[in-house]
């Protein structure tokens, strides 16, 4: 089965959205409020703030948490031993934000949670009971408290003359949190690997978005909700030279919230960040 499209606004949303979610571990979302306008300044003001020198004042902070992340410290996938070929800025709605650009990706940031948390309280609604009985509390209640949401603004720049040996834009890999809320980049690239092992390009259409659960879900779910392995893959042509920009919001539990088996919110982060960081 393909990636479901869904209307936000149908009265059959909930459930198509969570059959699409379940089968393949990802849904496109067309027809949400979310304002477009918002996403196209926040490519634009934020595309220039990474192509000037004031963005190395933003550097991470020692945790390795905030800030912006350049391509000499981005991650390297689980399994990878190349960096992908990107960067990215952290935004918390506690954290450090550039004076260069404006509050639209704050602003972008608070809807966007809004949004998630009601795709999250569908699929909370739309869970078989013997599968909810997995949950340590309600989907919904797991944010409670929350301070991991995170808004990623990733620019991954025009490629290289010379790539490292093996290097790509995001290597396959699956994502940390519950949910992640992707709205359409401005260059395609996102793929996902179907249950057969075929990778299947998803949609980018404007004004669309990508909803993907993550490996929080399938451990909340005991795997009935997967978390699908996807990738951002090298352009050619003409789109090697152009720069692409993606804004997920990563929807994420308290930090105490159990998983499954005494296993916390916070020490699953912690385990995932240092597979990223290549210290394990």
């Amino acid at each position: 089965m393909d990636v479901d499209v869904v209307d936000f606004a149908a009265d059959d949303a909930p459930k198509r959205f969570t059959e699409s979610l379940r089968s393949t571990g990802f849904a496109v979302v067309v027809n949400h409020p979310l304002n477009w306008d918002l996403v196209t300044k926040i490519h634009q003001e934020w595309g220039a703030l990474f192509d000037s020198s004031e963005v190395d004042k933003y550097g991470p902070d020692p945790e390795g948490r905030v800030g912006w992340f350049p391509q000499t410290v981005s991650e390297t996938a689980k399994g990878e031993s190349v960096r992908d070929l990107k960067e990215f800025f952290h935004v918390y709605d506690w954290s450090v934000y550039p004076d260069e650009v404006s509050q639209a990706a704050m602003e972008y940031r608070e809807a966007a949670t809004s949004v998630a948390l009601t795709l999250l309280r569908w699929v909370e609604q739309e869970t078989p009971p013997e599968v909810s009985e997995r949950f340590s509390m309600p989907l919904a209640k797991m944010l409670d408290g929350s301070t991991q949401n995170l808004l990623r603004i990733l620019r991954y720049p025009p490629l290289p003359d010379h790539i490292p040996d093996g290097a790509v834009r995001a290597a396959a890999h699956e994502d940390i949190n519950l949910l992640t809320v992707l709205p359409a980049s401005n260059e395609p690239g996102l793929e996902l690997l179907r249950a057969d092992g075929t990778w299947f390009p998803v949609p980018c259409d404007p004004e669309s978005l990508a909803v993907n659960g993550g490996e929080m879900l399938d451990i909340a779910s005991r795997g009935y909700y997967p978390a699908t392995t996807h990738r951002v893959v090298n352009p050619t042509g003409p789109g090697a030279r152009v720069a692409r920009m993606a804004l997920p919001l990563f929807l994420h539990p308290a930090n105490d919230v159990v998983l499954a088996d005494g296993r916390t919110a916070s020490s699953f982060l912690a385990e995932r960040i240092a597979e990223l960081r290549g210290e394990r």
